[in-house]
C-alpha cells in the first residue's frame, strides 16, 4: 500500500462530507535570493501552471534587497516576520529561543519593532504583521505585548486553541531535526498532514484552522524536494482542495503599520 494512502483516504472523507480541504504553506528562515529559494518557487508553481501561495517567514536583521526583488515579482508570496535576528538567547542546557524568558520583554519587543519596520520597508507590497517566533517559542509576556506593537497575528507549530483566530499554526514539519536533519520520510509527513485534517474533521482540533505545511528551503535534502513536488502534484489534481494565501489566512491585506510605541 502506498504511503500516500492515508492522505488519500482522509481527503475522501472530506469530499464525502461536502467540505473543502484548506491548507497553507509556511517556509522559514528566508533572507536572500538563493538557488534553493528559486527551487522552492519552482515547486510551488506546480505541473498544471496553478501556483501554490507561499508565506515566507523572513529574518528581519538578515533580509536583503535581493529577496525583496523576488517578492515584488511573485504575487503569490506574502512575508511574515521571523523574530528579529534568529539568535538563540537561551543557555546551553535549555531549548533554543530568541523570544523566551531570558531577556526583559521590553527589550525583545523593541527588537521586534525594529524588525517590523525593516520588513515593512523592504516588502511594502507583501508584508503582513504576523510574528513567527524562531524555534516556535515565545514567552507569555512577549506574546501579550504583540498587539501593542502592531503584530496582530502569530504562527507557531501544532494545533491552536479553539477560537484563537489570531493564531494560525503549522502542523507538518517535513524535516527530522533530531535525527540527522534530513527528510522525515513520506509516511511520517503524510501522517502529520492527514492527522491534523482528521482532527479538524472530527472536532478534535479547531476546524477553522487551515492545515499548515512547514518547510525550510535552505535545509532541504533531495528527499524533501521530491516529497514537496509530489505533494503539490497530488493535491493539485484533487477537487475541493484549496491552498490559502497569507492574506486569506490572516484576514488582512498588506497593512500600514502603526506608530512605534514607547516601550
Amino acid at each position: 500500500m502506498s504511503d500516500w494512502h492515508v492522505l488519500d483516504s482522509e481527503l475522501a472523507h472530506w469530499a464525502g462530507a461536502g467540505r473543502d480541504v484548506t491548507l497553507w504553506w509556511r517556509d522559514d528562515d528566508a533572507v536572500t535570493a538563493t538557488p534553493a529559494l528559486d527551487r522552492l518557487l519552482g515547486v510551488a508553481q506546480g505541473p498544471d501552471g496553478a501556483t501554490v501561495p507561499l508565506c515566507l517567514a523572513v529574518i528581519p536583521r538578515q533580509a536583503d534587497k535581493s529577496l525583496a526583488r523576488i517578492a515584488a515579482t511573485q504575487p503569490q508570496i506574502t512575508i511574515l516576520q521571523h523574530g528579529f535576528a534568529h539568535a538563540n538567547q537561551a543557555p546551553a542546557h535549555e531549548k533554543k529561543a530568541e523570544l523566551g524568558t531570558h531577556r526583559p520583554p521590553e527589550l525583545i519587543l523593541g527588537e521586534l519593532v525594529q524588525g517590523r519596520d525593516l520588513l515593512r520597508a523592504l516588502f511594502p507590497g507583501s508584508f503582513l504583521p504576523v510574528l513567527v517566533p524562531p524555534w516556535n517559542r515565545i514567552a507569555p509576556a512577549v506574546r501579550a505585548g504583540l498587539s501593542a506593537i502592531g503584530l496582530t497575528s502569530i504562527s507557531t507549530y501544532g494545533p491552536r486553541a479553539a477560537g484563537d483566530d489570531r493564531t494560525v499554526n503549522t502542523h507538518a514539519d517535513i524535516i527530522d531535526w533530531h535525527h540527522g536533519r534530513g527528510f522525515v520520510g513520506t509516511a511520517a509527513a503524510v501522517a502529520l498532514i492527514a492527522g491534523h485534517l482528521a482532527a479538524r474533521r472530527e472536532g478534535r482540533a479547531d476546524p477553522a484552522e487551515p492545515t499548515g505545511i512547514l518547510t525550510h528551503h535552505l535545509a532541504h535534502d533531495e528527499a524533501c524536494w521530491d516529497f514537496l513536488t509530489e505533494l503539490v502534484y497530488r493535491l493539485g489534481r484533487r477537487a475541493g482542495v484549496r491552498w490559502l494565501a497569507g492574506t486569506a489566512i490572516f484576514g488582512q491585506t498588506v497593512p500600514v503599520a502603526p506608530e512605534t510605541p514607547i516601550l
